[in-house]
């Protein structure tokens, strides 16, 4: 089940989202500091990461957020979600 919830987040937040990865940052913060998943300062870490590593960062802080979650296998799920 916490696979399928990762997924929907993030397809949900790439569906909606326009104008690139920085400006998804403000519903990921939404969907992931209301759901309790992280903290605002743990959220502000990973985009700090997400922002130093090659690739876009929305697909970035999905893989972190989704690995942080449920392994190797969220980090899947939120990251196929969100492209």
């Amino acid at each position: 089940m916490e696979y399928l919830t990762l997924f929907y987040v993030f397809f949900k937040i790439g569906l909606f989202t326009f104008g690139g990865g920085y400006a998804m940052i403000p519903m990921i913060e939404d969907e992931v500091v209301g759901r309790g998943w992280l903290t605002a300062g743990e959220l502000l870490n990973f985009i700090g990461v997400a922002e130093s590593t090659p690739g876009p960062i929305a697909v970035n802080i999905a893989t972190f957020i989704g690995s942080s979650r449920a392994g190797f296998l969220g980090a899947l799920c939120a990251t196929v979600g969100v492209v």
